[in-house]
């Protein structure tokens, strides 16, 4: 086996990345001092008053993780060019998240007056039921995604974190990774903190600045991989020296990682159920106007090619830099352990932004919506309801602190394939959510049941093709495309070869559709306030015109 490179720990890098920290916390800071409270703590604190531009509304709704810079470098490291057929789909994907739902979901939020997803749900369909059921999905499915989310930003920081700095930290810790620990608690206390105290625009903020330092160190990147591997074509020649002929053809290096279903179950993945998530959704209910809208997809398009296609050359190139880590069961660690070894410390710092940003944006949006839920949907809804702003602040405060706990207590142990726990729990969110919102959106006929049926059925189809694929790999049974699932790994069950989003997504469709046909139409008056054009008089929400009563709730 090839050895292993063991990253260079040096201070310097440490610090530009404490640097970074320092400037996001400062963002947080500055959101909170600066956002208008006029229009009440909860709408400002979660939605930002609905003021995004278009640079925010774009750079926000790339779908940058800790997948995009631990866990798909992991994948093209690992399995070659086929990886950019799954990648690919990150090009059309603002025409159509942006494009198909961008200006509807807008619509309906503000004559709704709703703040979070499942108040949306709540107006739309007139159903507590639909938005309760929604509001428990939302916190179930972004809290499984956080925990890969803080093991990518525990490992950056152990990555850099200087060895004598780890032993003075954590004395002892027989069992444990310190470095790990010691990662995981200063990623955790900087993301929770100024998330928590600056709420959805400290969150869009800190998006935006790191959204710029992602593409600056991607961009640095991409020539020193060349230069380190020889040039492309000699770091593919490489990959197959190392992988088989399969690193650079179709369908994957060693298996069928990405056959033609699998990549049309991808190109659906992204480009049509990234319309579906939640985080997503909460953004298109937060921008401006339409005219901000149209210039978002332009510069997401724009951006989103910055960032993947140089990726795909970096992490083929990083098979010959860094030979052995498929082997070691490392891949994760590629990016970190990349930048360390091509870059001078400081630069090395900059470029190990990028992914850390990543982490942390996507943590502080996820973070605030499952915060949204306990407060909005369930502390207020069901406990509260007069409760004042002074009082919602400190809940949604302590909320969101709390959720951040126990995610890193969970991330003590974390999952080992990062990117396995992210899809599972996108496709979930996506079988959820994204056939209600099309039918809260444009049918008039949906009804709440057939909201509610779609949203079970999809969540159904997709827990049960990933069990059925959990309890074959426990077993030692190897579909033969895909991830390989390693005992215990999680992984899914491909039916006829496609990705359980596919078989998700038709299943939320077809139940929605008929379940809607067959029970009582929806309220003629409701469905008149959110598709019919209004008068300039007209009540503000639409729906308060319909429980008057409720206008404080």
């Amino acid at each position: 086996m090839d050895e292993i490179y063991i990253p260079e720990r040096h201070p310097a890098t440490f610090l530009v990345l404490v640097l970074f920290t320092m400037v996001s916390l400062g963002l947080g800071v500055v959101a909170n001092m600066v956002v208008n409270r006029k229009s009440g703590f909860l709408k400002q604190y979660f939605l930002g008053n609905r003021s995004l531009g278009a640079v925010a509304v774009a750079l926000t709704a790339a779908v940058m993780s800790g997948g995009t810079f631990m866990g798909v470098p992991s994948y093209i490291y690992t399995y070659g060019w086929s990886v950019g057929l799954w990648i690919c789909a990150y090009m059309v994907a603002p025409v159509t998240i942006l494009g198909i739902m961008g200006k509807r979901i807008g619509q309906i939020a503000r004559r709704t007056g709703a703040i979070t997803l499942p108040d949306l749900y709540r107006e739309r369909f007139g159903s507590p039921a639909l938005a309760l059921s929604a509001s428990m999905l939302i916190m179930v499915f972004l809290t499984v995604n956080l925990i890969p989310q803080f093991k990518a930003g525990a490992l950056i920081i152990k990555t850099v974190l200087p060895e004598g700095w780890v032993a003075a930290a954590v004395p002892g810790g027989a069992g444990w990774d310190q470095g790990y620990l010691v990662g995981l608690l200063l990623f955790t206390t900087t993301v929770v903190a100024y998330t928590t105290y600056g709420g959805f625009l400290a969150a869009i903020w800190t998006d935006v600045f790191q959204s710029v330092i992602m593409a600056i160190g991607v961009l640095i990147l991409l020539p020193l991989a060349l230069q380190a591997s020889g040039g492309l074509e000699a770091a593919t020649t490489r990959g197959v020296e190392a992988a088989g002929p399969g690193f650079a053809t179709l369908p994957g290096a060693g298996r069928d990682f990405l056959p033609l279903s699998l990549a049309f179950s991808f190109f659906v993945m992204w480009a049509v159920m990234g319309m579906g998530q939640p985080s997503t959704l909460v953004r298109l209910m937060a921008f401006r106007n339409s005219r901000t809208l149209r210039y978002s997809i332009l510069y997401l398009t724009i951006y989103n090619a910055i960032i993947y296609i140089p990726l795909i050359i970096i992490f083929v190139a990083a098979r010959s830099i860094l030979p052995g880590l498929a082997e070691a069961r490392l891949t994760d660690e590629v990016m970190p352990r990349l930048c360390t070894k091509l870059a001078n410390p400081y630069v090395a710092g900059l470029i190990l932004a990028a992914p850390y940003g990543a982490v942390m944006s996507t943590v502080s949006g996820f973070l605030l919506l499952v915060a949204s839920g306990l407060v909005r949907d369930f502390y207020q809804r069901f406990f509260r309801p007069l409760a004042n702003d002074r009082e919602l602040a400190k809940a949604s405060y302590a909320a969101t602190a709390l959720v951040g706990v126990i995610v890193t207590i969970a991330a003590l142990k974390p999952p080992e394939y990062l990117q396995l726990v992210i899809i599972f729990s996108g496709t979930g969110m996506a079988a959820a959510f994204l056939v209600p919102a099309l039918m809260a959106c444009f049918w008039r006929r949906a009804t709440a049941v057939g909201a509610l049926a779609s949203m079970a059925t999809g969540v159904g189809t997709t827990i049960a093709l990933y069990a059925t694929g959990l309890m074959m790999g426990l077993k030692g049974i190897d579909p033969g495309i895909g991830p390989v699932p390693k005992p215990p790994a999680f992984g899914p069950y491909y039916l006829l070869g496609f990705d359980p989003c596919v078989w998700a997504l038709i299943a939320s469709a077809v139940a929605g559709i008929l379940v809607s046909l067959v029970t009582t139409p929806p309220d003629a008056e409701r469905i008149a306030l959110l598709f019919d054009p209004q008068p300039d008089n007209a009540p503000a929400p639409a729906t308060l015109a319909l429980h008057p009563a409720h206008a404080n709730a």
